[in-house]
């Protein structure tokens, strides 16, 4: 079992039970969670945009989940297992690289309200270096180990 990719997976899953968690907390949710205060007024007067976008993330966090528990060895080889895990990797490592650098440098009103919340920029910023991390040495040890079938390169 890749213990690395197990824990990069519940973690992940985590991620998207909050996503789920953030529409049914509503607006002061949204607003806790870095949503912005526009997705939060659009939660207030009952829109779907905040629900198709949030839930839309937790969907894909789900994805990244299965991703992960197959990589760990808990589920049966999955199609692009090795390119998606890179994908994966890359995404949480360039968010939490480019997501200060970003709100400081980009003037744009959902940005320069994140800003004022350089406290919640920098705690996801180590959080999404942590979750690259943890895919980082699942995947190598995944080639270390050369588990599953020869499709394990895509």
């Amino acid at each position: 079992m890749n213990r690395y990719l197990l824990i990069a997976g519940i973690l992940t899953f985590i991620v998207a039970l909050t996503h789920v968690g953030i529409v049914i907390g509503g607006p002061d949710w949204y607003r806790f969670f870095g949503a912005g205060e526009m997705m939060a007024q659009q939660a207030e007067q009952g829109l779907l945009e905040p629900i198709v976008v949030t839930l839309s993330i937790a969907f894909i966090l789900g994805i990244w989940t299965i991703y992960a528990f197959a990589g760990a060895g808990l589920l049966p080889y999955l199609p692009y297992q090795m390119g998606i895990l890179k994908a994966i990797c890359g995404i949480f490592l360039f968010r939490g690289i480019v997501g200060i650098p970003l709100v400081i440098l980009v003037d744009h009103p959902y940005l320069n309200e994140l800003h004022e919340k350089m406290t919640f920029m920098i705690i996801s910023s180590l959080i999404c270096l942590l979750f690259a991390l943890l895919y980082f040495l699942g995947i190598r040890n995944m080639k270390n180990h050369k588990v599953g079938t020869s499709l394990e390169n895509n």
